[in-house]
């Protein structure tokens, strides 16, 4: 039996749907997890998603699908974390390219379904934002998961749709989502989570990381992204939800405005016209101000004092709790700094680690 998984948003979600299939389907059959090639620029310098061409050691599935295997490479200076997603984990991790638009996403999936025979297809989205209007204020990253939804709902296959960790990508208010989420398909346990904690210790996915600690029963409040956005890590935090398709498409602006593109470019285009913005254009302008900005070198006694006050201001908010991403732009380190923080922050301070999160305070104030 072979089972596909449609990781809604790349990055975190085929973290999330690793776990997912291994908690709902067991080991013995390990599912084909479709994914983006879509890092953060700490990973992938270069703005935007990466398609076939941009990798060497990819495998060809059907005619328009590749998978990246172990040994795959992308072309620098891309860069991109399935190459280790494939060599950490049981699953084989099929390449979703959007250059194409959502035709060519739609026929990646029916050349996917025909040569598999799934005995289940999910389109799992961790966070929620694939239910989004599109006009919401506090959304940042529509673009791919309107992109996956506006493929799958093309596809002639029964393709289920499912949330994990309902509001935890800091997209969507927990509250606005919750009338939007149907029955409930499983809690995540701390026993769930191991199965990707090893993954969790190098990858950058904040949402699959609080989905991850939420499932070991850590709560409180937790500060993300560049821009500091508190995400409440509540009971609703480990749960997975189905989702209806069909209304998620008709409330998806992006989605359905963009069902017959054939290229990213007018997909980008739509994503400016509906939301006020295209994400890849974000990436665009960060890259190019990261490009300019002079390597601070890690000092840790220098690092230490910056943390301290970065804690203290923190505590003030309200925050319990950090990824080692926003610490690292918190304190105008880069990206490529991260690992060498972690290590640090985790050596100096073992206590605070509340694994993959730092707790800033012992509890919630």
């Amino acid at each position: 039996m072979t089972r596909l998984i449609v990781a809604a948003g790349g990055g975190g979600d085929a973290v999330a749907a690793a776990m997912l299939d291994a908690t709902l389907y067991g080991d013995e059959d390990q599912a084909v997890i479709l994914t983006y090639a879509w890092d953060r620029l700490l990973i992938d310098p270069v703005p935007g998603p990466r398609g076939a061409h941009d990798f060497t050691g990819l495998e060809q599935i059907t005619p328009a699908v590749w998978a990246v295997p172990a040994e795959a490479r992308p072309i620098a200076p891309a860069g991109s974390t399935l190459p280790r997603l494939a060599a950490e984990l049981p699953h084989t991790f099929a390449l979703i390219d959007p250059h194409y638009g959502a035709e060519g996403i739609t026929r990646q999936l029916e050349e996917l379904i025909s040569h598999l025979e799934p005995t289940s297809v999910d389109l799992l989205d961790v966070g929620g934002d694939i239910l989004a209007r599109g006009d919401e204020p506090t959304l940042k990253s529509p673009l791919a998961d309107a992109l996956t939804l506006a493929a799958c709902c093309q596809v002639n296959a029964r393709i289920r749709l499912l949330v994990a960790g309902p509001g935890l990508d800091g997209e969507l208010p927990p509250d606005d989502l919750r009338g939007m989420l149907g029955p409930l398909v499983h809690t995540f346990t701390a026993k769930d989570s191991e199965r990707i904690s090893s993954v969790l210790e190098w990858h950058p996915s904040e949402a699959t990381g609080m989905l991850a600690a939420t499932a070991r029963g850590v709560r409180g409040t937790c500060e993300v992204r560049d821009a500091g956005l508190p995400v409440p890590l509540t009971d609703e935090g480990p749960t997975v939800h189905e989702a209806d398709m069909d209304e998620a498409l008709s409330r998806n602006q992006l989605a359905r405005a963009i069902t017959v593109t054939v290229n990213l470019d007018d997909v980008e285009a739509h994503s400016r016209e509906i939301c006020g913005y295209s994400e890849i254009d974000y990436e665009r302008n960060k890259a190019a101000w990261l490009s300019e900005q002079r390597p601070v070198k890690l000092a840790p006694e220098a690092v230490l004092a910056q943390l301290d006050q970065f804690e203290a201001e923190a505590q003030s908010r309200g925050v319990t709790h950090t990824t080692f991403r926003h610490i690292t732009e918190a304190l105008n380190l880069n990206g490529g700094q991260r690992h060498d923080l972690r290590e640090l922050l985790i050596n100096s301070r073992t206590e605070q680690y509340d694994a993959p999160l730092w707790r800033i305070t012992t509890s919630p104030e």
